[in-house]
């Protein structure tokens, strides 16, 4: 587990790769985002703009999500406190995903000692290098001498 202590402006994290299927593109898509570029080949091959199916940009979040908790593993979680995402291309079946953080800022709370606001920066790039995601995030990160049971 990574403390505030261990981190520094410009530590760099790179997950492993992860690849995204037909079938778990339309599962999600029809459970949380049903539009047909989602969920169907045939409409979305016809789609003025996405011309063949593509995962949701939820989709692809909660991927990067997942691929964060894996390479970024900070001590009681990653509790956001603001993000920004973009995505600038779409995410495709057999896309090979992954993260890359960089840290960009540590602010330290004036109140909390034990704390700070920890800001990164995410591209989740496909296998050709292109980026699916864009984000800019920012989390509450805790000392090794936060006790919470105080």
């Amino acid at each position: 587990m990574l403390y505030l202590e261990d981190l520094h402006v410009g530590d760099r994290f790179i997950s492993r790769a992860y690849e995204m299927t037909v079938d778990e593109i339309k599962q999600f898509a029809h459970q949380f985002d049903p539009q047909p570029f989602h969920t169907n080949e045939i409409e979305a091959a016809n789609h003025p703009i996405f011309k063949g199916l593509a995962a949701s940009g939820w989709h692809t979040s909660a991927v990067t999500m997942r691929l964060w908790t894996e390479c970024f593993p900070v001590a009681y979680g990653l509790i956001g406190s603001e993000a920004q995402v973009r995505w600038p291309r779409p995410t495709r079946a057999g896309d090979q995903i992954h993260v890359e953080v960089e840290i960009t800022e540590i602010k330290p709370s004036k109140s909390k000692p034990d704390r700070a606001i920890v800001s990164y920066t995410t591209e989740t790039l496909n296998q050709n290098g292109e980026a699916v995601l864009l984000g800019n995030t920012k989390i509450l990160v805790f000392s090794k001498n936060y006790r919470p049971d105080l």
